[in-house]
């Protein structure tokens, strides 16, 4: 620690940016390779990027063999590419967002330090590391943490532009990622409201204005030439197929997903108010927190220094730009994240200690670390009410129990040990103690819980190696992690058209002299099939699954308005 220690206080820029690239990539680089993708989302990436490797279809991703048309290509071929080269799905899904991590630490340290000082680029970056949404967020195989890297890099072009410029060099390299976040997940543009506080100090205050310039109407330009190159082989690609499928993609993709998604959300609906008092006053943690105890501090810092102001003020941008969207999820915000601590880092640097602050931390720290230990001794002799409350999630209580009370009694050491320590270094040593243990120990301990991998490998066993398996009303999981090739009737599709597409399937199969089956939810209503003839399967996700055979259908089974069947070869076979 000592040796760590001495780096970090270092005035040097290359000693501090390469302890911080130690140690990022390391808190980075835990559990790749430990676990399975997991619900919701990473599932149906994975399966994308999977899909694309097999079948050489890079344009047009697909699961299951049907378009997705919900997100653009970019975060799926990453993940792709990643397989591609290293011929492991298990290893390469979770790479591309920790390397996207790292870089974003990088940068956050890398604009403090050439704005202000090393020391405050330094507490940027491990302020970012510390605040619970990065983490959880770069630690997993969602969009949210690769845009939030190019909606960074886009901050970073026009800041090192405007701010310590010109560089016209580095203003077009930030339009350029603006359009690499375009086409990740459309709201990469974001970056381009900084230049609204920008543009009001150049013409208030004169600050700036060296970097403005008729060049910087290039700027546009650049970011739809990134655009473009993928969307004008997908359009082209469209008008020269010209089918249903891929109409639907296309206007889906372009419109429903965009515009219509963010003025007219149909899901996550939230009030107004839902970042600023239900997100940022924990996920982002210990921000809020440090504004309270320092207040004063950082009102006069604001005054002081237009940069800090600049960067809050696109900070607030972000924040109310989702908030005017009916849907909101807590992920949206956390592009804001960098440069939220960016801009904290340097209105408190060099504070002395806030008394009530560091007891506060601290004894948060005790409370959490002692929550923690007792949670693993009630897990180890399985009380009720955690059996009860763990039943969705692993059935390995005694694991876990020893994992928490390992963690526990780890937490509560580290900080007795680091007593002398300032409040923050003491919650950034544990918080990388229990990501440590989580993303090994406790990723092992999960994962078959949180995957179908058992269930479709019993589902495999019980129809045999020459039958056929449909399936209805399912997620990506369970094409992912099956043994064996799927049937299914349109992702799509309402539950109605997808059980008429398997009863005939079925029906077809029976006249060909093929063995097929269907696998549903129980909780499923559907017309076609009785529930009551269906063999237990075993539960997956809260769920139990049926299999139905055709003794299983009904007499009459209207035929489907439209035909829907779409066929994956032998999908998780790199799962067993």
């Amino acid at each position: 620690m000592a040796f760590l220690l001495k780096y970090f206080n270092s005035d040097d820029y290359r000693r501090v940016f390469w302890a911080l690239f130690v140690l990022t990539l390391v808190v980075m680089a835990l559990g790749v390779g430990f676990r399975s993708p997991w619900p919701a989302d990473e599932p149906r990436f994975v399966e994308v990027a999977r899909e694309m490797v097999a079948n050489g279809q890079w344009l047009f991703p697909a699961r299951g063999g049907e378009f997705y048309p919900d997100k653009p290509p970019v975060f799926m071929w990453a993940i792709a590419l990643c397989y591609f080269l290293l011929g492991n799905l298990k290893l390469a899904f979770l790479i591309p967002n920790a390397l996207c991590g790292l870089v974003t630490v990088l940068l956050v340290f890398d604009l403090g330090a050439r704005l202000w000082n090393v020391r405050t680029g330094r507490n940027a970056a491990l302020l970012l590391m510390l605040v619970p949404q990065f983490l959880m967020q770069t630690k997993n195989a969602q969009i949210d943490a690769m845009v939030a890297c190019w909606i960074t890099v886009g901050c970073y072009g026009l800041i090192r532009h405007f701010m310590t410029g010109p560089s016209w060099r580095w203003y077009f390299i930030g339009w350029a990622f603006m359009g690499l976040g375009v086409i990740t997940k459309g709201v990469g543009f974001l970056p381009l409201l900084i230049l609204l506080p920008l543009a009001f100090y150049a013409w208030k205050k004169k600050l700036y204005r060296d970097s403005w310039g008729w060049r910087a109407l290039a700027g546009p330009l650049v970011m739809l030439a990134v655009i473009a190159c993928w969307l004008v082989p997908m359009v082209l690609t469209v008008k020269a197929a010209g089918t249903p499928e891929h109409l639907a993609y296309m206007n889906n993709i372009l419109f429903k997903q965009t515009g219509e998604r963010y003025v007219n959300a149909w899901h996550h609906i939230k009030p107004w108010y839902f970042f600023v008092f239900s997100v940022i006053p924990w996920l982002w943690f210990p921000l809020p927190l440090l504004v309270i105890a320092y207040w004063k501090r950082f009102v006069a810092a604001i005054k002081a220094d237009p940069r800090i102001i600049i960067l809050l003020c696109w900070v607030a941008l972000v924040v109310l730009f989702f908030s005017i969207s009916p849907g909101k999820r807590n992920v949206y915000i956390l592009p804001a994240l960098p440069m939220a601590a960016l801009a904290m880092a340097a209105a408190l640097a060099g504070v002395d200690r806030c008394n009530w602050f560091e007891k506060l931390v601290s004894g948060l720290l005790w409370f959490l670390g002692s929550v923690v230990l007792a949670a693993g001794v009630l897990s180890f002799i399985h009380h009720p009410k955690l059996v009860k409350a763990m039943a969705d999630y692993t059935e390995d209580l005694t694991g876990i129990g020893l994992m928490f009370i390992s963690l526990g009694l780890a937490w509560l050491a580290l900080l007795l040990w680091s007593r002398r320590q300032a409040a923050l270094l003491r919650a950034g040593m544990v918080s990388i103690l229990g990501w440590a243990l989580v993303s090994t120990w406790g990723y092992s301990l999960l994962d078959d819980m949180r995957t179908p991998r058992s269930l479709m490998r019993h589902t495999a066993e019980v129809i045999g190696p020459e039958a056929e398996l449909g399936l209805i009303d399912f997620k990506e999981q369970f094409i992912l992690f099956s043994p064996v090739s799927i049937t299914h009737f349109s992702y799509l599709a309402p539950n109605e058209q997808q059980e008429r597409n398997a009863a005939l399937w079925l029906n077809e199969g029976l006249a060909e002299g093929k063995q097929r089956f269907v696998l549903a939810p129980a909780s499923i209503q559907l017309n076609c099939f009785d529930l009551g003839k269906g063999r237990d399967m075993g539960m997956a996700h809260r769920e139990t699954w049926l299999l139905l055979g055709v003794d299983a259908m009904r007499g009459e089974c209207p035929a489907p308005a439209r035909l829907q069947r779409f066929f994956t070869v032998t999908p998780g076979s790199w799962m067993h």
